[in-house]
């Protein structure tokens, strides 16, 4: 193997946006399927732990790892074919989401454009089921090729196959297990705007725009993220931090009794979604601070690094702001990145 693809005692900082630091006792590049398969050879590899590393936008460090980390480096994208109803593409799973994303519109398949700007890898989206803006990537999804790091074999996943949930997939409720070396989406024709989310409307409504076309929506969403997001490239951070709770009707009848402001939406099992930022603001830590680790002061939902933040700054906040939102509203948080 390649001795700059294979470091002893890497350092992690640059690896997690979170900009956390920590050390892997070995660190691989993997570049190509074969290279993690001739891993699970390895004499000890049934013992070794390890952690597969697409973007490190969801992930927070706790501390040094003790074992082997994939860093997914594996490139590609092309279309596979071309149907009446849809374009499916493909992309390696180390390809940056973003720049896949607008690969796509460049080339005329739009169905993505919801998805722009959202941080990290293409092999990353089905694993976090990634949202925003009205568009899951269940919406979009076909198929996905997998290494099974227990035995080398390789697997094709069908949308049925992932279990996809709310921010939530087979693959995130078994790390390390799998290796994803490629996705594929299938994009509708013929394409329909997807403009209900308000902020959306709103942006393109400022625009002038009346017929939106997948650019304009791209761009929109773009906008968006930059006013309301912090770029982990300039201030650490792992995106929205917490899931929007979904709770039964009756819950959200009795929140609304004592709220009546409180942002819900309806959920097609008859359960309601409440914003999570909203409940952290009420809950008094929009733009505070707890340590080296803050609540962003444009969007309650992100926790940022202000400098030198560790795991267990990180954690310490974490649970904080859900001990806060459970006193105040009777409704526990859940972490959107895994904590390793």
């Amino acid at each position: 193997m390649d001795a700059a693809a294979d470091t002893r005692g890497a350092e992690l900082t640059r690896f997690n946006t979170f900009g956390l630091r920590a050390r892997a006792a070995r660190l691989v590049h993997v570049r190509d399927a074969d290279q993690a398969r001739a891993l699970v050879n390895e004499a000890d590899w049934a013992h070794t732990p390890r952690l597969v590393l697409g973007g490190g936008s969801n992930v927070v460090l706790t501390g040094d790892f003790a074992g082997t980390v994939l860093k997914v480096d594996l490139p590609g994208r092309r279309l596979l074919r071309t149907e009446p109803d849809a374009w499916t593409v493909e992309a390696g799973a180390g390809e940056n989401w973003h720049d896949f994303v607008r690969w796509t519109l460049a080339q005329g398949w739009p169905g993505l454009e919801n998805l722009s700007l959202i941080p990290g890898t293409v092999g990353a989206a089905p694993i976090q089921n990634i949202g925003a803006y009205g568009l899951e990537i269940v919406d979009r999804f076909d198929s996905l090729e997998a290494i099974d790091l227990d035995t080398g074999a390789c697997r094709s996943f069908g949308g049925h196959d992932c279990a996809f949930g709310y921010r939530d997939s087979v693959f995130k409720r078994q790390p390390g297990k799998w290796l994803v070396t490629a996705v594929r989406f299938r994009l509708p024709r013929p394409w329909q705007p997807v403009t209900r989310y308000a902020d959306v409307a709103r942006e393109l409504a400022a625009r002038g725009i009346g017929a939106p076309g997948a650019l304009d929506i791209s761009d929109a969403v773009i906008a968006i993220r930059r006013r309301k997001l912090p770029d982990p490239a300039e201030i650490g951070n792992a995106g929205s931090f917490f899931k929007n709770p979904v709770v039964a009707a009756e819950a959200c009848v009795r929140l609304l009794a004592a709220h009546p402001a409180m942002p819900h939406y309806p959920q097609p099992d008859g359960r309601e979604k409440l914003a999570a930022g909203w409940l952290i603001e009420q809950a008094g830590w929009k733009g505070r601070d707890l340590g080296p680790v803050g609540c962003y002061e444009r969007q309650a939902l992100v926790l940022v690094n202000r400098g030198g933040a560790s795991g267990a700054d990180v954690r310490r906040i974490a649970d904080a702001i859900m001990a806060d939102v459970e006193r105040a509203f009777g409704v526990r948080l859940e972490p959107e990145p895994v904590f390793v």
